[in-house]
């Protein structure tokens, strides 16, 4: 939990099954602030959750987020916890379930 716990971490972890720009993610999770986002992140990448990469060969600069190989160990769990989580909103009908098809 060391690694996971928190609000917003595993969310980001299962945006990042697959590379995502920062941007990208700002878009997905509307309902988290930029600020926590970037703080997460941070923190993720301390961990070895998260590898960041700068692109710098040309304007504007890109910054890609992806799992590392440490990172990519928790996505059974990932995937178990967002199987679980749409099925229980489906159950209760409280919350919209939003898929990410990319």
């Amino acid at each position: 939990m060391k690694y996971i716990g928190g609000k917003w971490k595993a969310v980001i972890l299962i945006q990042l099954i697959k590379k995502k720009r920062y941007s990208e993610l700002r878009k997905l999770l509307p309902m988290v602030t930029e600020r926590t986002i970037s703080l997460q992140l941070k923190e993720l990448e301390a961990d070895g959750l998260v590898e960041r990469k700068v692109y710098t060969n040309k304007p504007p600069l890109k910054v890609e987020y992806s799992l590392t190989d440490f990172g990519k160990t928790l996505i059974p769990l990932l995937e178990g916890m967002a199987k679980w989580g749409m099925e229980t909103a489906e159950k209760n009908e409280r919350v919209t379930v939003v898929k990410d098809d990319k």
